[in-house]
């Protein structure tokens, strides 16, 4: 009886010489991206690589996150609106991916984290502007957070241009008015520096989205998304604090936070109020 090769031989015409030629690595800068790993504690700790990974690898997928968000208000703002949908999906797969990563710095113990805690001196994920310009997007502006980019230049200009920019919910209500649909006036035209808040008023709009059947589909199907977007969100932000929560417990955050307070704080932000708001209003 004949075994199983323990080696798969390599098909004819397989390449195997890249010299002058674009190979995996040089396609994805693996030498950069893989170099960019730094850890601070001395002697180094086996358990800060975990640390650094983890949060690089979200800092990547926030990358993606921002340029889909960005590319589906643009497509908003030219009326195709289904293939804004299209990037509205990919960002909830993102999503589910980041919520799900936080399973992997849960393995962290706390003493495993203590000993290498003082290396990350100030720094702190709050200072992640990434999250922040996706926040700006979703609608969540504050100018006073540019201050803390003040010693970043490239993320200082992101925000402060995301920041005189309109939102992602400030496009699809610029849709919706020109579908047809009664978005007051002054909604249209508000400060978009300004954070979304609540408007009563738009409840009946989005009740008649909900409720009337010869409205098309993509209408209804992009509240649900957004709804989608924000609930995920919510979920990260959660799973962030558990995590916070049984790595430190109510320690003051690296950055001078209040550590798990402050975290909790987070989950009373919305992004779109109306579209929770009309669930209480809708009828059959």
């Amino acid at each position: 009886m004949t075994g199983t090769p323990a080696e798969r031989p390599l098909e004819e015409g397989v390449r195997t010489d890249f010299h002058g030629a674009m190979s995996y690595g040089r396609y994805l800068d693996l030498d950069r991206l893989l170099s960019a790993q730094h850890p601070r504690s001395v002697p180094e700790h086996h358990d800060e690589m975990l640390f650094i990974v983890q949060h690089q690898t979200s800092e990547l997928w926030l990358k993606l996150v921002l340029h889909e968000l960005r590319e589906a208000r643009a497509l908003l703002d030219a009326d195709r609106l289904e293939p804004a949908l299209k990037c509205l999906a990919r960002v909830k797969a993102i999503q589910r991916t980041l919520i799900q990563q936080w399973s992997v710095l849960a393995t962290l113990t706390p003493r495993e984290y203590a000993e290498f805690r003082g290396a990350l001196g100030s720094s702190s994920g709050f200072q992640s502007h990434q999250y922040r310009a996706v926040e700006f997007v979703l609608g969540n502006k504050s100018a006073a957070m540019l201050t803390v980019f003040e010693s970043e230049p490239e993320a200082h200009a992101l925000l402060a241009e995301l920041l005189e920019e309109p939102t992602l919910y400030d496009a699809f209500l610029r849709l919706l008015a020109r579908r047809g649909l009664d978005v007051p006036a002054d909604v249209l035209e508000r400060d978009v520096r300004e954070p979304w808040a609540f408007r009563e008023d738009l409840v009946p709009v989005f009740r008649r989205v909900y409720e009337e059947r010869d409205l098309p589909w993509g209408l209804y199907e992009a509240c649900e998304d957004l709804v989608d977007l924000e609930d995920n969100l919510q979920e990260w932000r959660f799973r962030h604090l558990r995590t916070v929560q049984r790595t430190i417990g109510f320690q003051r955050g690296t950055g001078g936070s209040s550590g798990v307070g402050f975290l909790r704080k987070a989950l009373d932000l919305t992004f779109f109020p109306e579209l929770y708001a009309v669930r209480g209003e809708v009828r059959a």
